[in-house]
């Protein structure tokens, strides 16, 4: 670089102040908007919310601060490679030189997938990308929104392809595609469909771009927006080989913004190609039934009147022959029983006659083997003043003696 030529003389006295505020003009004159490629360190974040940090490589390191409110894409991390946009300032309370940050981007593609890969992980562990989450694609939307910019090339392909397949109202929430407010407009957007619940399916759109351009679809307010919304939600960003996390997110990912366009509504064609199929299938299947209906008819044999009540009264007739069976069968039966019960008597007459005989011998029995009968024989029994019977001659003194005719006291 070339040497600049000196400002002052040299032989010019300043104050200590005169010389800081004149060296801050020289530095800020000079330098109103630099970028610097470099590695992360130092990173404080004051409570005041600004963000103090070092920016270096292998030879110097410059002190850089972040003003609250700037809006900064991604977490900072020491050792990450980035891209700062800035101008040059100095301190003079501390007599040293920074950068005071605009803008700050990650600085080549490793880094950046680095930071995607773990990011993914992180909120595919929370449950963000599970296929349970997934709904379905309504049929026939009648109304799409649309968020993307209004001036890009995305809406206007999205509106075309819709056109030619099959015409249906668009909303479009207009927000940035790229940039530090990207992200926080395309989230707007998609809580804006959810809150209002005026449409029946969201598209989150696109065009084609460089990595870093594409990563404001990567954010986590897009992703967490994109996986709690309640209506069908497609993400049509970039084109066929790029990937963003809202892609894991979104109920379907489409490989462009037009083919979203194709997936969320069928062609006029094809939809008329399965009315006619869905007309076809039904006629089939009626004529179908209408046929099996008429041959079972045709195979119905009506008869007349009169042969419906002969054929009726042939019944009567067979039930009653049968009835006349039952009923002489049942009669031979009770006929038969009353018979038996006639001989009945008669065998309770000889039973009787028999148990009678049997009472009269066991009663002659009985007085056979009665003490009675002996007493009448002349034999006596002798008793104690106890009623006892004496049978020894030393059994007692005798109070009573029995003979058969009456007991006599002594």
């Amino acid at each position: 670089m070339q040497k600049p030529e000196p400002l002052i003389s040299p032989d010019t006295v300043f104050s200590v102040s005169d010389a800081s505020a004149l060296l801050k003009g020289v530095v800020e004159t000079a330098f109103p908007r630099i970028r610097i490629r470099g590695e992360l360190s130092q990173i404080t974040r004051a409570t005041s919310g600004h963000i103090y940090m070092t920016i270096k490589d292998a030879g110097a390191a410059i002190s850089m601060i972040i003003w609250r409110g700037t809006p900064v894409a991604f977490k900072l991390e020491e050792g990450m490679e980035v891209i700062v946009t800035g101008r040059f300032t100095t301190y003079p309370a501390r007599s040293n030189y920074q950068i005071v940050v605009n803008e700050i981007e990650m600085a080549g593609v490793g880094a950046i997938l680095k930071m995607l890969e773990e990011r993914k992980q992180k909120l595919a562990r929370e449950g963000l990308f599970d296929e349970s989450r997934k709904k379905p694609l309504p049929r026939l939307p009648q109304t799409i929104g649309v968020v993307t910019s209004p001036t890009g090339a995305a809406f206007q392909d999205i509106q075309n392809r819709l056109r030619e397949r099959f015409p249906v109202h668009v909303l479009l929430y207009p927000a940035t595609v790229q940039g530090t407010t990207a992200a926080a407009e395309v989230a707007a957007g998609i809580e804006y469909f959810n809150r209002m619940n005026n449409v029946d399916v969201i598209i989150v759109a696109r065009g084609g771009g460089s990595l870093e351009d594409l990563l404001p679809f990567s954010e986590e307010i897009v992703v967490r927006a994109a996986a709690a919304s309640h209506i069908p939600l497609i993400s049509g960003v970039g084109h066929e080989p790029d990937w963003m996390l809202i892609d894991f997110a979104a109920d379907v990912r489409a490989p462009t913004p037009t083919g979203a366009a194709e997936m969320v509504v069928p062609t006029k064609l094809a939809l008329s190609q399965e009315i006619d199929n869905l007309w076809h299938r039904l006629s089939g299947a009626f004529l179908t039934r209408l046929a099996h209906a008429k041959q079972r008819i045709e195979s119905i044999n009506i008869k007349s009147p009169h042969q419906v009540v002969m054929e009726q009264m042939q019944r009567i007739d067979d039930i009653a022959r049968t009835m006349d069976i039952l009923i002489n069968t049942k009669m031979q039966a009770a006929h038969q029983k009353m018979i038996a019960f006639d001989g009945f008597a008669n065998i309770l007459s000889a039973r009787f006659m028999g148990l009678n005989q049997s009472v009269n011998h066991a009663g002659q029995m009985l007085n056979s083997l009665s003490y009675k009968s002996v007493l009448s024989r002349g034999y006596a029994i002798v008793r104690d003043d106890k009623n006892k019977i004496i049978t020894r001659a030393d059994g007692g003194t005798p109070a009573t003696i029995e003979f058969a005719d009456g007991v006599l006291k002594i």
